[in-house]
């Protein structure tokens, strides 16, 4: 994946233009619309609009409304918290602490990965947005010897985080269609990143993932390395009194096997309990409130704050050496999208 320290190495038959290599999408953006006849106190609606789809083949349509309608704030949280479990494998967390991105530009790496992350969601994976972040995150993949399970592991991460992020933590639990469209939706994008062997359902990701913990946690300084950096990111978005709590509550958050893996100290259980019950009555309040109307994208919110006047999806990402291929679109103008918190 991207956090892969910009990394290129990514299975060989990874397709360079993002598009080639994977089944065509089922369904490209088609909210627009959508949102007719949305009351402010109709907390189903987007429910009962994902209950008419069929995740078999809408399947980017519903992850979309679920990723920036139904549950921004969780799915941002629960990803974010998958990439981290991430550096608790050696493997990984090695090569993100010698390309030096993670560590050293840890805030341009982070909101690149985000970026190009959420454009095949907001746009469709076969729109020219969602090629160009593939074909971005495939370039940078090939710069880098990455084994095979690796990017497996990284894809079930991605699939099985955020479902248990929201049993705890999420105003409801993802109901069956959003599971299987989830699970689609990264079964579809790891087949367009050359990934092979991809489980066949939700099922099988998260036996890979837990096999795959027990096998590979264990303690190395560049995931240390890499873990510290994040959790010094993650203070950052916080007001500055606050920020040495917030780093305190993120460890709250880390599972035994993972706090063990990089060598955190346990945290007060009084501690761990409050934060966790704070969070599930975060849930509850979000489950009460009107249902959102329009979309909220990574980039609106105060975690992006390194492109201030917008951004071009050609520009992101990072590469040794820099990215050898020109950037412009056929007007020969480059593409830029709006960033920026939302006002």
């Amino acid at each position: 994946m991207s956090e892969n320290g910009g990394a290129t190495g990514g299975p060989e038959s990874a397709p360079e233009d993002g598009a080639r290599g994977g089944p065509k999408s089922g369904s490209g953006p088609r909210l627009p619309g959508r949102a007719r006849g949305l009351l402010p106190w109709d907390r189903d609606h987007w429910p009962r609009r994902i209950a008419l789809l069929d995740p078999e083949e809408d399947y980017e349509e519903i992850y979309r409304i679920t990723s920036l309608h139904e549950f921004p704030w969780d799915m941002s949280q629960a990803l974010s918290f998958a990439l981290y479990r991430t550096y608790a494998v050696p493997s990984i967390g090695e090569l993100l602490a010698a390309t030096g991105e993670f560590t050293g530009r840890t805030r341009k790496r982070y909101e690149d990965t985000a970026l190009l992350l959420e454009a095949p969601v907001e746009h469709g994976g076969d729109s020219p947005e969602g090629r160009e972040a593939v074909r971005r995150i495939n370039r940078m993949h090939r710069a880098y010897d990455i084994p095979e399970e690796d990017f497996r592991y990284v894809l079930a991460t991605f699939v099985v985080v955020p479902k248990h992020w929201l049993d705890d933590y999420g105003h409801r639990p993802l109901s069956p269609a959003e599971l299987r469209a989830a699970t689609r939706y990264y079964q579809v994008l790891g087949a367009r990143m050359g990934i092979k062997d991809i489980p066949a359902g939700y099922q099988e990701f998260e036996e890979l993932l837990d096999a795959y913990e027990r096998r590979h946690f264990a303690y190395s300084e560049g995931g240390r390395a890499v873990a510290d950096a994040t959790l010094r990111l993650m203070r950052s978005w916080y007001p500055r009194p606050v920020r040495p709590l917030m780093g305190l509550a993120a460890r709250c958050l880390l599972d035994a096997p993972l706090r063990e893996a990089f060598r955190y100290p346990a945290p007060p259980a009084l501690l761990s309990a409050l934060v966790r019950r704070g969070l599930r009555l975060r849930g509850r309040f979000a489950g009460l409130l009107p249902p959102r109307r329009e979309p909220l994208h990574i980039r609106e919110t105060a975690r992006i704050r390194g492109y201030p006047h917008g951004y071009a999806l050609a520009d992101l990402g990072t590469f040794p050496g820099g990215c050898p291929v020109p950037h412009q679109d056929q007007g020969g103008q480059e593409q830029r999208l709006p960033g920026g918190p939302a006002s």
